[in-house]
């Protein structure tokens, strides 16, 4: 009686495990990226700002009034340009002062040559003829004393006037040996003649600092001063912009640090003029790390600058660091653990999901080189599909994203 009531119950049982059964083993639906080969570009985008070779601050080190100011913003100069003056009349003065002074020691100096030395050989001369008639008058007093012909009092006579030859022809060499070269009328007179050039080259330097001249090729960028101003020392009249190489200074995120290499290729942007991209090369990597900002700075050169690329200018720039024409990718979220160090992909085999460890490559934006563990066309199933490995499954193409909305890209790796 009761089994016509316990059948229709095992009936349904019967159908819901049916049901479940075929939940189970019908295979699900999965988004799949295909691993194909295309052109890839792996680079580092980073935000800087151009520079010159040298920023130069230019100021007196005098306190004057400044008479003349010859240049104004944006000017180039010339190296050795005079751009400011300033009253110089006193160190104008001074300069002939020591000019003159100059002249009179030169001029003491070849009159040694031309009558002190003479005069002085002939004086010696005089003295040593003089001392020979002495002694010779000496000689002759002596005899005649011993005779009996002169008294003593002649011979006294006779011996001081010797002693005074002797004295007078002393002084006289004495006066020669100093007017000789090395002697000490010579390197007194060649002492005076030293000062007296130092003085003037003094005075000509005081004079210069009241000319202020550029020191290199530049271009004016900051004017502080107008003539009447006092000018004091150590103040910055101009500001000036070396001419030359120009230079971008930028900084990157310390994990792209293994990418970077001396040499590497750019494109630059200023954002001022985002449509105009020009050349740079990558010359200089700090060797430290910024501790608070895990950045480090990097220098990149522009052998041919723009007109419109000017000082403190904002510039992005983007460093090719890896370029492959025939490179097998996925997009970069197809990967899983891609970070890490055994990454993989949830493969689409056979209708069966399978754990595949890869080789990864270059990285670019949105995409990943895959350089060991897939072959072209094999697919692999994104991380939105409800799979897991060893389900079935039915792969789907993804649809195609959209990149209208892309406004920039941000500061990292980036590539295309």
């Amino acid at each position: 009686m009761t089994l016509p009531r316990i059948r229709p119950l095992w009936i349904v049982l019967i159908l819901l495990l049916a049901a479940a059964v075929f939940a189970l083993t019908r295979p699900r639906e999965a988004d799949v990226a295909i691993a194909q080969k295309r052109a890839l570009t792996q680079s580092v985008v980073a935000t800087g700002r151009a520079a010159t070779p040298a920023r130069i601050e230019l100021g007196s080190q005098v306190t004057a009034i400044v008479t003349a100011v010859t240049v104004r913003e944006s000017d180039r100069v010339a190296r050795g340009q005079a751009l400011v003056k300033l009253k110089s009349a006193d160190a104008q003065a001074a300069v002939e002062q020591a000019r003159a002074a100059l002249a009179e020691a030169q001029a003491r100096a070849r009159q040694l040559d031309s009558v002190a030395e003479p005069v002085a050989v002939q004086a010696l001369r005089q003295a040593e003829a003089n001392l020979r008639v002495a002694r010779a008058e000496l000689e002759r007093a002596q005899q005649l004393v011993a005779q009996g012909f002169f008294s003593p009092s002649k011979l006294d006579d006779a011996r001081r006037n010797h002693d005074n030859a002797l004295a007078a022809a002393a002084s006289a060499r004495a006066q020669r040996e100093s007017n000789r070269s090395g002697g000490t009328e010579r390197v007194a007179a060649q002492a005076r003649v030293s000062q007296a050039q130092a003085a003037l080259e003094a005075a000509h330097a005081r004079l210069a600092l009241l000319s202020l001249a550029a020191p290199a090729d530049s271009v004016v960028l900051t004017r502080e001063v107008e003539p009447g101003d006092v000018a004091q020392a150590g103040k910055v009249l101009l500001t000036l912009a070396e001419t030359g190489e120009t230079r971008i200074y930028a900084t990157v995120d310390e994990k792209n640090l293994r990418h970077l290499k001396n040499g590497a290729t750019a494109q630059a942007v200023a954002d001022a003029f985002p449509g105009q991209s020009f050349r740079a090369e990558l010359y200089y990597i700090a060797p430290g790390v910024d501790a608070l900002r895990g950045t480090v700075e990097v220098r990149l050169r522009v052998p041919e600058p723009p007109a419109f690329l000017r000082p403190d200018m904002t510039v992005s720039v983007e460093m090719i660091v890896g370029q492959r024409e025939d490179a097998l990718v996925l997009p970069a979220d197809a990967v899983r653990d891609a970070d890490g160090a055994e990454p993989w992909v949830l493969l689409a085999d056979e209708g069966n999901a399978r754990h595949q460890p890869v080789k990864l490559g270059l990285r670019g934006v949105g995409l990943i080189e895959v350089t060991g563990g897939l072959s072209e066309g094999a697919q692999a199933i994104l991380p939105t599909a409800p799979v897991v490995e060893g389900d079935r499954v039915r792969a789907r193409p993804p649809r195609e994203k959209s990149t209208a909305g892309i406004k920039s890209i941000p500061q990292g790796m980036t590539g295309r």
